[in-house]
């Protein structure tokens, strides 16, 4: 065999190892939830529903392939992103599939409808109206999430706790609701709160992640709004 043939053969080796430890929809997942903040394999099980052996499992199949990377303190272990570029893969992935796999715009139209009404904010659009007084970004995630990372001036408003404070957000502003990223629900029912409540509302298109990624302002800690 050519030298250059077992070159390539083990060049192209080295990339597959990517992709398959990026061949399991648990793992695309845990990787979405990782580019929030860190977490441990229990929040991870619990969050996506398997057993703690099996996200033991998916997350040492990440490690492997360096797509995370872990610290232990106490008596938990933390997974983290390896890189910024594991969130830009993951985004290409959804990209392309966005372009290419019909089923995958039937199965979000089956779970979302019509996302275009409201029309949903971009992020050059929320860059230049964030500092307005007359819009409040709302932060639809969980607590731990917002603490660890945020777009700055938002407030935290879980979207569980959204209806019971309802009467403590202003009716004469509007509200631009965020969550995870274009898949996640936090922020389809953040808006539909608000605007069944006579509030105008509309959501990012994209989420924190997206937003951190293009290099927009962000605060991390801080006080949970109440």
């Amino acid at each position: 065999m050519p030298k250059h043939r077992d070159f390539k053969d083990r060049l192209y080796g080295q990339f597959a190892r990517i992709g398959k430890a990026l061949g399991n929809p648990h793992r695309l997942e845990f990787l979405e939830l990782l580019a929030q903040c860190e977490r441990t394999v229990d929040s991870l099980a619990t969050e996506t529903g398997v057993s703690l052996a099996n996200a033991s499992q998916h997350l040492q199949a990440l490690k492997q392939a360096a797509l995370v990377e872990s610290r232990k303190q106490g008596l938990f272990v933390y997974y983290r992103l390896a890189d910024p570029a594991v969130f830009e893969l993951c985004a290409a992935i959804q990209s392309v599939a966005q372009r290419r796999l019909a089923d995958l715009e039937r199965l979000v139209h089956e779970q979302f409808g019509d996302r275009a009404t409201p029309e949903p904010v971009r992020l050059e659009e929320l860059l230049e109206r964030r500092r307005s007084s007359a819009v409040i970004v709302l932060d639809a995630r969980p607590v731990s999430e917002y603490q660890a990372g945020h777009i700055a001036g938002a407030i935290s408003v879980p979207v569980d706790e959204l209806q019971r404070r309802l009467r403590q957000l202003p009716k004469n502003k509007e509200y631009v609701a965020y969550c995870r990223g274009p898949y996640c629900v936090y922020a389809d029912r953040a808006v539909e709160l608000l605007r069944g409540s006579k509030r105008r509302a509309r959501r990012l298109l994209q989420g924190f992640p997206e937003w951190r990624a293009a290099g927009f302002p962000v605060e991390h800690g801080g006080d949970v709004w109440h």
